[in-house]
């Protein structure tokens, strides 16, 4: 894992680099300290999804060129066999599979994203656009701009995605909804 966060790391930097734009413009855009920017680029931090998604608007490349140092080549369909899709990150609290890395200019990033049952508070998270999530296993309670909601199995929700938002699994259960980031 740490191999890939480095490889991940060293082309951020590298389109970075190639578009003139110094850490400190990066860190600026994506609203996080210079630090964390620079721990993304040097492989030491891995880099949420929502980042990743700023970062390839920012440098107008797909994110799966970020990921696997691939463009993207599928134009009119792509298929993703189940369980199959790439893992995007690896955060303590979520775990996401990319369900189109392989379609090139994406106007939107399909996920399904499971959540696993934690007994601390989940993390706020923001990021450029907006999101709309799907619960397809479980209850959910998602909180966004002081606003609390509970869904279960089949329920949906579409919102700003630049509002902090976080999610829990209820119910010492893990979830596992259909994220589509646009």
């Amino acid at each position: 894992m740490k191999e890939r966060l480095e490889e991940v790391g060293s082309r951020l930097r590298e389109l970075r680099e190639l578009s003139r734009i110094t850490a400190d413009e990066m860190a600026g855009y994506l609203n996080v300290p210079v630090a964390t920017y620079e721990g993304y680029e040097s492989g030491k931090l891995d880099i949420p999804a929502s980042m990743l998604i700023g970062i390839a608007r920012k440098f107008d490349v797909d994110m799966g060129l970020i990921l696997t140092g691939r463009e993207p080549k599928m134009s009119v369909f792509t298929i993703t066999r189940k369980g199959l899709g790439v893992e995007v990150e690896r955060r303590k609290q979520y775990r996401y599979q990319s369900l189109a890395g392989k379609f090139s200019r994406k106007k939107a990033e399909p996920f399904i994203v499971t959540i696993e049952p934690r007994k601390e508070k989940p993390s706020e998270y923001s990021h450029p656009g907006q999101e709309f999530d799907y619960v397809l296993e479980g209850a959910l309670r998602i909180r966004i701009h002081d606003n609390e909601v509970v869904l279960g199995e089949g329920d949906s929700i579409f919102f700003d995605s630049s509002y902090g938002h976080a999610m829990e699994a209820l119910n010492d259960r893990p979830v596992r909804i259909l994220a589509v980031i646009m």
